[in-house]
């Protein structure tokens, strides 16, 4: 992921300044690496092990948001609806 992406993911999902491994930091950038790897796995159908780390973000994205939803419900549905992710 380049680091100008990631430092403007970091600085729109952060809680205070220095915020940069929250769970909502951490979701945004897994779904924006998640997104780019499935624009990926579309053009390149054989590649079995990039879908297996693709299956593996996408679990670790769905432990961060159990674990945002039992914690803080209200900023749990605003990641949900920044991300437009399904729930």
């Amino acid at each position: 992921m380049e680091p100008i992406a990631k430092a403007t993911i970091k600085k729109e999902y952060q809680c205070h300044d220095k915020d940069s491994g929250s769970a909502g930091v951490q979701v945004a950038l897994l779904t924006h690496r998640i997104e780019r790897l499935t624009d990926h796995l579309k053009a390149n159908k054989k590649d079995h092990t990039s879908r297996y780390g693709l299956i593996k973000m996408v679990s670790a994205r769905r432990k961060l948001l159990d674990y945002l939803q039992r914690s803080d419900k209200k900023r749990y549905q605003d990641i949900i609806e920044r991300l437009k992710l399904r729930r």
